[in-house]
Parts: C-alpha cells; structure tokens; sequence
C-alpha cells in the first residue's frame, strides 16, 4: 500500500512559525455518479486505487452530478459551463491545480483542499467541496486524494463479486 503524507502550511497560523498540518492520503479513482434511491439522491462514488480499494460515497448536487458525468463522458458543451470556466481561469492566471485532497468530515459534511500551484512553483490551497474539487480534478487529470482519517470514517469495503463469491 502507498500512502502518501501531505503537509500544507496552515493559513491561520504566521508563516515563521512553521506549524504544519498532515493528513496521511490514498489517491483515489473517480469511478462515477449515480442516483441513490428512494430519495434521488446524486452520489459520487471514488475508490482507493489501492491498499484495501475501500469506496467512498459523497453525496452531492444535481449541478455537480451534471458537471462530472458531462467531464467523464468527453462531453464539452459549446460554451463553456461553470467549472469549465473556472479551469480556463486556473490556466490564464498560470496555475495548475496540482491535487485535490478530500481532508475530513465535520458535522456529516465532507470537506476537501484543492491545491494550486503557480508558474514559480508556489502552491496554494483553498477549502472547497469534494464534488466541485473532483469536477476540476477530472478535467484536468489532476489526482485525487483522501485523508485516512475519511476513509476509517466512511471508506466501505467493495462489495464482493459473485466470482469472488463462488
């Protein structure tokens, strides 16, 4: 197993004093979205890519659901959508989102930090929501992350085949 641990000066904090926080990461595969019902409810689904190859269900917006079937179907619309645009801003201010990272969970929200990185190599990071992070993140094949401490709290175990069952 490949973990990775990422540490991130935290923005509150002056930065001569040094303080750091880490999360120990698994990348993470976009595998899709999909309805859950009864409710109708859009989810994406991500998968550990490996180690345990744990899902970890998000549920999301309809808009957001729209944005990463669109971006994962190779569907561009003729002009262009929200995170479309938002991609061509990254780009024309010369960044590139380096990573997303879905961080933890608080109060039954998941929370995520997509990373930036500029011309210089200087990166930035910024709070966002894990289905606006992985729209961005499937458009420009940036990698995608989940802290450990998400995936011991949310993490399912991929249901079994029915070879795997035999």
């Amino acid at each position: 197993m490949q973990d990775f641990s990422i540490c991130l000066i935290d923005p509150g904090v002056p930065a001569l004093s040094g303080l750091k926080y880490c999360w120990v990461v698994h990348q993470m595969e976009l595998v899709g979205v999909r309805v859950e019902l009864p409710a109708n409810t859009p989810m994406m689904l991500l998968k550990e890519t490996d180690g345990d190859r744990r899902l970890l269900p998000i549920l999301i917006g309809n808009p957001e659901a729209a944005s990463i079937h669109a971006a994962m179907q190779g569907i561009h619309p003729p002009r262009p959508l929200t995170h479309d645009l938002l991609c061509s801003v990254i780009e024309v201010l010369n960044h590139r989102i380096e990573r997303v990272t879905i961080t933890e969970i608080r109060d039954h929200v998941f929370m995520a930090e997509l990373s930036l990185v500029d011309g210089d190599g200087v990166q930035t990071s910024m709070s966002c929501r894990p289905s606006d992070a992985c729209a961005l993140a499937i458009r420009t094949e940036a990698p995608i992350f989940a802290s450990d401490d998400v995936l011991n709290a949310a993490g399912q175990e991929e249901p079994a085949t029915a070879d795997e069952e035999e």
